[in-house]
């Protein structure tokens, strides 16, 4: 997403897809919807709106309940790890690939990174050759301090995997997950990330409205 716009001193990017009843979800899971129960233009006091939707919607953070049994629910995990300083950094990496630390292009100095494959380029349109993550990047990430790793994919692991091994990566080392987000006009660099996931209890994800604040 484009910035938003800009203050004295910093310029806000908005890395969330829209959501609506267009935006992809994955295969099988639930779309958004919308259910109006009243309505100002039919002489309704007020407007009034439900939502149906997969957690895992648009821009997301995965809680690791999602992944792993007897693990922590969204509504359980710190803020923290959503709140701070990050790094945007692009990938040199092909569809279906999963990306390495050598497809990296600059090295890592912050505690969160977002991860820019330009491999799903297109929240409303669903390709099933997305990359994702090498286990070694979230180990080689966490020894270096990162808290938090986020991706412009639907997901750090391969589509058709089934044993999830980057997914099994953050759960060991306690990494927090970011998927889904929109990293195309986001220049490298470093930021404050704003990306707060919802308390919703014993839920395995929730939709966050990520933002990017240059520092």
């Amino acid at each position: 997403m484009a910035p938003l716009g800009s203050g004295e001193f910093d310029v806000i990017y908005d890395i969330t897809p829209p959501i609506s009843a267009k935006l992809s979800v994955w295969p099988g899971d639930t779309p958004p919807s919308r259910q109006v129960l009243l309505d100002l233009a039919r002489g309704d006091t007020v407007t009034l709106s439900t939502l149906t939707a997969t957690v895992h919607l648009g821009a997301h953070a995965d809680a690791p309940n999602h992944y792993a049994r007897n693990a922590p629910s969204i509504e359980a995990r710190s803020l923290e790890y959503y709140l701070g300083r990050c790094q945007v950094v692009r990938a040199d990496v092909t569809r279906g690939a999963r990306v390495a630390v050598a497809n990296l292009r600059d090295a890592i100095r912050e505690p969160r990174v977002l991860i820019a494959t330009g491999t799903f380029p297109d929240p409303q349109a669903w390709n099933e050759d997305f990359a994702a993550l090498e286990p070694d990047l979230v180990d080689e990430l966490h020894g270096r301090g990162v808290r938090l790793i986020g991706i412009d994919t639907p997901s750090v692991d391969l589509m058709h995997s089934k044993d999830l091994p980057a997914h099994a990566r953050f759960l060991a080392n306690d990494q927090a997950i970011l998927e889904g987000l929109v990293l195309t006009r986001v220049p490298p660099g470093s930021y404050e990330l704003i990306a707060l996931p919802l308390p919703l209890v014993g839920f395995d994800a929730s939709p966050v409205r990520a933002v990017l604040r240059t520092l």
